[in-house]
């Protein structure tokens, strides 16, 4: 059943890392190749899923041995390798001048004839910034930077002559060509959930991400956001979650229990150790056992296939409008839900429609 308009989109982390969830699971090992996150990504369009987020790490936050995928050579590669799916990658602004950053992401823009995006994030890992010689500005003073940075590029993305200079960045009379395929420019997702976050999520993002938390906190989350001074269009919601759906709830809590076992094996500590502690990412589920980053299962996508589509129907009604998934082992489970979960969700919608003509 195709989507009807207005139905939930649904997205997976692309394994930047390798994996999500635990390190050794038999069935799933990590593979943070390119080629490996170009197979998921391109199964996960013909399954009928809508995008595709891949984050940007220049070192792995979890050991500084394994791989990690480069989110942007990687973003181009896939982009040619697609036709339909939304590719959308994470930025840290530090990294890149502001005009730089747009050009790359005008250039991809064209190569997926208008499916790429990106997710603006402003840094939270310590040891990145160390060992790549950045200056380590406090919690608020990077959302400062990144009010500065944005503003510029979604200038230079909207195709627009900019000359804006402030306390970090600055251009002058740039101008980029060709211009983004999409009226209005490539679409800013922006995560973070700090007060300084939440201000410039408000100001200039086109889609607020969401880190996985229960429908009531989502609800409220959701509601902060709305309830502030905007001058663009509505500001659109996603949720990241980690998925476990069985044919029964309780084969369900079974497999999350397994996969807590084998996370717990595999924690080292580097994960927090590096973040900085004024990050609310880290808080927000502090001391709740889960599987997955951003949230994972604490957004409760876990139960029977029945249960974990009503759930998805609950948070469609407060607000989300894309749900962008992990899973493990990966392929298999993506492939799972496709074929379980997703009919379930768009036979609710359908009969949602129905029922208010």
């Amino acid at each position: 059943m195709s989507p009807a308009h207005n139905a939930v989109r649904f997205g997976v982390w692309a394994p930047h890392h390798g994996f999500f969830g635990a390190d050794s699971h038999p069935e799933d090992l990590p593979d943070a190749s390119y080629h490996h996150n170009r197979e998921v990504v391109v199964e996960a369009e013909k399954l009928g899923f809508d995008a595709t987020l891949i984050a940007q790490h220049t070192i792995s936050p979890r050991d500084p041995e394994a791989d990690v995928l480069e989110a942007w050579t990687a973003s181009a590669g896939i982009a040619e390798a697609t036709s339909r799916i939304e590719i959308i990658a994470a930025i840290k602004p530090y990294l890149y001048n502001p005009g730089i950053l747009a050009k790359l992401a005008t250039g991809i823009d064209q190569i997926s004839r208008g499916r790429f995006g990106i997710n603006l994030v402003s840094g939270w890992f310590v040891p990145e910034m160390k060992q790549l010689g950045l200056p380590i500005l406090d919690h608020d003073t990077r959302y400062d930077y990144s009010a500065e940075w944005l503003q510029i590029v979604r200038g230079l993305l909207a195709g627009e002559t900019v000359s804006r200079g402030g306390d970090f960045v600055g251009v002058d009379g740039l101008i980029l060509r060709p211009r983004p395929q999409r009226a209005g420019g490539v679409p800013v997702y922006f995560g973070g959930e700090s007060e300084p976050a939440r201000v410039l999520a408000a100001e200039q993002a086109d889609v607020y991400f969401i880190n996985g938390r229960n429908l009531a906190d989502t609800t409220a989350l959701i509601a902060d956001l709305l309830s502030r001074s905007r001058t663009k269009a509505p500001l659109r919601f996603a949720l990241s979650a980690f998925v476990i759906a069985r044919e029964t709830e309780a084969a369900a809590k079974a497999e999350f229990e397994h996969l807590l076992s084998l996370v717990a094996r595999n924690n080292t500590g580097r994960l927090k150790a590096g973040t900085d502690s004024a990050v609310q990412m880290m808080k927000v589920n502090a001391g709740v056992p889960v599987v997955g980053t951003n949230g994972g299962t604490n957004a409760g996508l876990v139960g029977s296939y029945d249960q974990v589509a009503e759930r998805i129907i609950a948070f469609r009604a407060a607000g989300i409008d894309l749900f962008m998934l992990q899973f493990q082992p990966l392929l298999t489970e993506m492939r799972r839900f496709a074929e379980h979960v997703i009919p379930r969700v768009r036979e609710r919608e359908t009969a949602q429609l129905e029922a208010a003509e």
